[in-house]
Formats: C-alpha cells, structure tokens, sequence
C-alpha cells in the first residue's frame, strides 16, 4: 500500500494545473478561428459577410480578457519541481504586447471587411485569426520551444494571406518571397535554438540565462554561436537590414489589410521575441548581441529611410512602396533600445515598447487611409494623394495628422515624444554614434513625411486621361470620381476615427504610453 500511495501520488505531481483566465487572449482567438472555419462550410454565400461580424466579436472578447489580467502577475505550464519556472505568462511585458498585436489585428479586421469580399472569405477570417492567436501567444512564450511555436503559428497563415488573391502574378510572388524568407529565417533560428539547448541542457529562458553563466569552456564557442544564429532569426522576422529585402514586394502584392497587418502585428512578433531572447535569456552574452544590434538599428533605419526618399510620386503602387520602407526605418528605431539595454540594463527596452504602441496606431491609420484611397485608384501613387483635401477633407487631416506623428512633428506629439524616449536610450547607454545616426535619419525621413503631407493640401491637378488599372479591374477615372463610387466603407471610416481619434488621445497625454519607457515590464 505504502509503494502505490507514493506511486500514485508521484503520478499526481506530474499533473499541471492550467490558468485558463491566464491563456484566454490566444485561446479565444484560436477558438474562434477554428468556429469560424467550420461556420464557412454551412453559411451561404449570400450570408458569407457574417464571417467577418464574428471574427470581430472574437478578437473583441480576446481584448476584454485583458481586463481582468492587467496586474501581470499570472503563470501557467509551469515545472512541477519549481513553480517559478513557466511557459506561459501574463506578466506587463505579455499584456501589453498582446494589446497591440490583438488590437491591431482588430483595426486589421475593419478594414478588411470591404476587400474581403473579393478573397475567398472563409479562408482570410480563419488565417488572419490564427495568425493573431499565434501573435498573442508569443510575447507570454517562457521557454524556446513554445516561442518557436508561438512565431511560425503567427508567420504560416501570412504566407496565405499575402497569396490569397487567387490569378493575381503579384501576389503570388509576394508570397514566394515572403515564404522564402521566412522559411530561411526560421531554419536559422532552429539551428541556433539547437546549438542553445546543447550548450544549456534547457530551453526555458530563466534557466538559459542562468546556465550561460557557467557554460564550460569547451562549449563557449558553440553558445556563442547559437545565440548569434538565434538573432539572426529574428532579425528576419523584423525586417531589419540585411534582412528586409522581401518587405516591399510583399506589401505591394499582399492584400492592402494584410500589408497593415504585417507592418505593425508582424513586426510587434519579432521584436517581443527578440526582447525576450535578449533581455531574459541572453544577458550574460550582451557583449554577442549589443554592438551587433545596435549596428544593424543603423543600418536598417538608414537603408529604410534612404529607400523612402527615392520614391516616385507617379510610380505604380509607390504609396505602399513608402509605407513599407518607411516600416523599415521605423524597424531600426525599435532596434535601438533592445541595443541600448545590453549597455544599461534591461529596463530600456521599455522604450521599444513605447514607441511600438505609438507606431501601430499611426501606421494603420495610414494604411486605413490608403485603402480607401485605393477603391478610386487601384494604383496607389503618391500623385493620387493630391487635392485630397478637397474631396475628403477629414480623411485628409486624418492622414497629415498620422504622417506627422510618424515624423514626430507636432500636433503629432506621440510620435514626437517616443523618438525622444528612443534618443535618450541610445544617449544613455553610452551610445552616442547611434543616437547620431538616429537623428540623421529623422531628419531624411522629414522630407518624405512632410512632401507627402503637403500634396494631401494642393490644388488637384486636372488629369486629361484615366489611370492605367491594374490588370483584370476596372479603369477609374482620376480625380474626383471617388463620389460616383459612393460614401466609402463604414468599417474602413471607423478604422481611420478610431486610429485618429486615439493618436489625438495619445498626443494629449503621451504619458499614457511613455510611462513604459521608464517602468521594468518583466
């Protein structure tokens, strides 16, 4: 009796307890994925439109089970024999990260509910759900395997996404060079991940950080190498430089919400990993990532910024062209406070999540106000944004406005005051050469920003002929024909309120976001 009590009760320690309130953002989001793609198999075609009300509702939910987590002090699959040690949890860092990603896949939604009729609808709500679940499940990930996991369950439903339009050569292309690249990406990272686990014997990120602190001398080489192979693989996940080749193609063929959604959702998923392999599992190793990150912050927001300056206001496709450099761009100011952290500590990277939050706001405005613009111009010049002011004056100033948050001008005051969170990073951590560079690029990304801004404001140019379409649509004529189509999507004009109206809120009180530059998140 004595020898199956203790057997029985080994058995039982073996047992994990699950917090379900804990993992209910990604789960929810999961859940209602699965719903709605068994839902696409019944619903008729007629009622296919439904889909999109309920996947709104599910990343509604997702956001509202935030609420109750928001002191950031759950846990889960932790390890029976220490309960400090966990996969999954819902600490600052996690929540406000999962507030981005579910929000942004949120605006992402609105806008999409328009264009989606022309993709197969079933197929884009279930990929853009599960793409978000995963998005949501990364930045509480604790341990290797589950941020491996948590980055292809986010990464495999955009490579659908971005070659959702089915006969369309750009598209598809797109999606090659996305899937390419983030395949490569990915089998770098397992590499790294592997040659990690070998030289630590764990793959949670606290244990790792305490074992490279004692790795013996044989292995050092092989630790070294597994942390920089691991950065590498998120580098590419960001876009930053050398690794951003694949980031305008991809936006120009992808679907116009999914060009939003990977510039700011996308991009929240490679930096919560990167912050979380750096600051959590890769401190002792600083002296690896800190100079090579803050070189690549160079190097990204100059090659960003300097591909931005060279675009042709009457080339095809060129304001999405400018969006997706000037991501990149933006790519190397988020870079520079994980950089900045291996110089003065891991509070810093409060900054990036900072001026995160100010990004995806502004941005998705932005590509809001291009999606609709695309409705009377399909290709989406620079040149189409002319006179706008005089045929949608509100849309207008919504679009000056996030243009300049994104220069960080006023009455763009977020994105004025997030720069400077970043600047003072760099400063502070003894950075002074990359704070240089960082206010050089500013000042380039000053005139494309503002030459936008301005033709927002001009007199329209009378046009003699229509423009060119895209092949297999139909020719829109230039200028103001935007009213023959009729009033523009409601859901698309409440993307643009709501971004609009929470960038003013922002600017008003920046301290709402900037408190994270100067608070620990984990």
């Amino acid at each position: 009796m004595t020898v199956a009590a203790e057997s029985a009760a080994g058995a039982a320690s073996l047992v994990q307890s699950i917090d379900w309130l804990a993992i209910a953002p990604p789960t929810i989001t999961a859940v209602v994925a699965l719903i709605v793609l068994v839902a696409d198999l019944f619903v008729p075609e007629h009622r296919k439109p439904l889909l999109g009300g309920l996947a709104i509702a599910g990343l509604v939910a997702a956001l509202l089970t935030l609420i109750p987590l928001r002191a950031g002090d759950r846990s889960t699959f932790c390890l029976t024999d220490d309960a400090a040690v966990c996969s999954y949890t819902a600490d600052h860092f996690a929540l406000v990260i999962q507030l981005l990603v579910l929000g942004g896949a949120l605006l992402t939604a609105l806008i999409s509910l328009h264009d989606s009729r022309k993709l197969p609808v079933g197929e884009y709500w279930f990929l853009l759900l599960a793409s978000a679940a995963g998005a949501a499940l990364l930045p509480a990930s604790r341990d290797l395997a589950t941020l491996v996991v948590a980055l292809e369950v986010a990464s495999l439903p955009a490579f659908a996404l971005v070659g959702l339009r089915r006969g369309d050569r750009l598209s598809s292309e797109a999606a090659l060079k996305f899937f390419l690249s983030s395949v490569t990406a990915t089998a770098v990272m397992l590499l790294g991940v592997s040659f990690v686990y070998a030289a630590t014997g764990t793959l949670h990120l606290t244990r790792i950080a305490a074992e490279l602190e004692h790795v013996p001398g044989q292995l050092d080489t092989l630790a070294k190498a597994g942390v920089a192979l691991t950065l590498v693989g998120f580098a590419f996940k960001t876009a930053a430089a050398p690794f951003h080749f694949w980031v305008p193609d991809t936006y120009v063929g992808a679907p116009l919400p999914i060009a939003a959604y990977l510039s700011v959702v996308g991009k929240a998923v490679g930096f919560s990993g990167l912050i979380l392999v750096t600051v959590i599992a890769f401190p002792s190793y600083r002296e690896v990532w800190g100079p090579v990150l803050a070189v690549i912050a160079a190097l990204t927001m100059t090659l960003g910024n300097a591909a931005a300056l060279r675009q042709s206001a009457t080339r095809a496709w060129s304001a999405v062209r400018l969006l997706a450099w000037s991501s990149v761009g933006q790519a190397g100011y988020l870079l520079v406070p994980i950089a900045a952290a291996a110089y003065a500590g891991g509070d810093r990277i409060g900054s990036t999540v900072a001026y995160a939050l100010m990004y995806a706001v502004v941005n998705l405005g932005a590509f809001a106000v291009v999606a609709l613009v695309a409705r009377t111009n399909p290709l989406n010049r620079l040149a189409d944004y002319r006179g706008l002011y005089a045929r949608r004056p509100l849309v207008a100033l919504a679009m000056g406005f996030f243009l300049l948050c994104l220069a960080g001008l006023p009455p763009g005051i977020i994105g004025l005051f997030a720069k400077v969170t970043v600047f003072s990073a760099a400063v502070d951590a003894g950075l002074g050469w990359l704070a240089v560079v960082m206010a050089a690029n500013v000042v380039i990304a000053l005139y494309y920003y503002l030459q936008w801004t301005a033709a927002l404001f001009r007199a329209p140019e009378a046009e003699a002929g229509a423009v060119a379409p895209e092949a297999g649509s139909a020719a829109p004529e230039a200028g103001g024909d935007e009213v023959a189509i009729g009033r523009p999507p409601a859901a698309v004009t409440l993307a643009i309120a709501l971004t609009a109206a929470a960038g003013v809120a922002l600017s008003g009180a920046p301290q709402l976001v900037l408190r994270f530059a100067g608070t620990g998140l984990f």
